[in-house]
């Protein structure tokens, strides 16, 4: 059985509520995966030193957890020791719960880090950021009009699909990767598009979700097997303690394979799975990347719970491209490309248009 990792950031529409020691962030089930060592398990999810259920004790075990945990300190250039002298003079035995529970999602919002969170019965912490200081680059009224998705769209999944460009170029819209979809839904959503001179997939928007659905919509696109990418894990308390770069491979469909130019869109919003689709197309053959920089969220997201019974996720074990080159802060397009004023009053979408271009220059 293929297990799904929810692979994205807290959002309004993915709240966390699982409490369990350590467990990988899922929708139902343990991650049982190749990637996930015995070494890895005996390693890295050994419980912390106990602290007292008080508001020291509480913070000091939040600190801990991410100074042994976290896989991105070093990389960030984080000073934690630092940050714990800074929020740790704050704290004292009459804050209330709500002001602990905001001092501590500050110092957590230290790490920028959408997949970062603190949960508790009566808040989630969040760090918003990563997209909210950049051009959002997408407009859903423009997708839904007669231009582009029109009302008449078809739905397979968790995707949306229809033919634009005077039904010559075919255009998928998915914005949710816990959103599933099935080969035969492909099947059908392929031989639609048959006649098409190309093929554009929209993943603005779409914050994450099964990372596993983000390597099987890959597949459909690559001829062969390729690696596509890395990722380590924590094997000790220090901030740089990994094992050796694991390979991950995008396989390639056994029956299904689009052959024809694939264009995919992508903007800050793209994420954490999403994400990790992104750094995968970038190297399927006949496909580009057209937009902005993605999101990022390069962390596989792990959870911890403290004294009081209040959760912490975080990221703990790094990916890379192929390149082994980090993936945390996004992957830039193949070519550059944002939504203007103008375009938007117009109804017309910059990146769409763009990507129409694109498929229509290409040379057969």
């Amino acid at each position: 059985m293929k297990l799904k990792l929810n692979h994205k950031p807290f959002n309004k529409n993915n709240e966390f509520t699982r409490k369990s020691f350590f467990r990988v962030n899922l929708r139902g089930h343990f991650f049982s995966f190749i990637i996930l060592s015995t070494i890895f398990l005996s390693s890295c999810m050994d419980e912390p030193d106990l602290q007292p259920n008080n508001n020291k004790g509480n913070f000091e075990a939040l600190w801990k957890i991410i100074d042994t945990k976290y896989c991105y300190l070093d990389y960030k250039n984080i000073n934690w020791d630092s940050i714990h002298t800074v929020y740790n003079t704050q704290v004292n035995s009459t804050l209330s719960n709500y002001q602990m529970f905001d001092l501590m999602g500050k110092m957590l919002a230290e790490l920028k880090d959408g997949h970062v969170n603190l949960y508790s019965d009566f808040n989630k912490s969040r760090y918003w950021k990563w997209f909210t200081d950049y051009p959002d680059n997408f407009n859903s009224t423009i997708i839904f009009s007669e231009r582009y998705l029109t009302e008449n769209y078809y739905i397979a999944g968790g995707i949306r699909y229809c033919k634009i460009k005077n039904d010559s170029i075919g255009y998928m819209y998915y914005g949710d990767f816990s959103n599933t979809f099935t080969d035969t839904n492909i099947k059908y959503i392929f031989e639609y598009f048959k006649d098409c001179k190309g093929l554009i997939i929209d993943v603005r928007n779409n914050g994450g979700g099964y990372i596993n659905l983000s390597e099987k919509l890959a597949s459909y696109f690559f001829e062969k097997e390729t690696l596509t990418g890395y990722m380590q894990h924590k094997t000790g308390d220090g901030h740089s303690d990994f094992s050796k770069a694991i390979e991950l491979k995008t396989p390639t469909h056994k029956t299904l394979k689009w052959t024809k130019p694939v264009i995919v869109l992508s903007n800050r919003m793209s994420y954490s799975a999403t994400n990790s689709f992104i750094s995968r197309m970038k190297l399927a053959p006949k496909a580009k990347i057209v937009g902005d920089k993605s999101g990022g969220g390069g962390g596989m997201p792990f959870s911890s719970e403290i004294p009081n019974g209040w959760m912490v996720r975080f990221s703990a074990s790094p990916m890379y491209d192929a390149d082994i080159q980090h993936i945390e802060w996004g992957i830039e397009p193949d070519i550059k490309s944002a939504m203007t004023h103008e375009d938007e009053l117009k109804g017309i979408d910059t990146i769409i248009e763009r990507a129409i271009e694109e498929i229509e220059n290409e040379k057969n």
